[in-house]
């Protein structure tokens, strides 16, 4: 299967400076990695302007995987 993946990095801005990789595969996974200590976080570790990062983008990948299912049964 085809399994694409999109890349994104955020640096928070505040404390604790936080440097994440996020990785949003097509098929609905996600991998958050500290590019620092190059350990894998879950989502719900994620506090402040990284989660609202990680939502915003979430939504836009969920918006788009809608968009196209509708586009491809339309």
């Amino acid at each position: 299967m085809n399994n694409k993946c999109e890349n994104f990095r955020y640096i928070q801005k505040v404390r604790p400076y936080r440097d994440l990789t996020f990785k949003f595969y097509s098929d609905g996974r996600l991998v958050i990695i500290d590019n620092l200590s190059e350990e894998v976080i879950l989502p719900k570790d994620l506090k402040g302007d990284c989660r609202d990062f990680y939502v915003r983008k979430r939504i836009l990948f969920i918006k788009s995987k809608l968009i196209a299912s509708q586009l491809k049964y339309a």
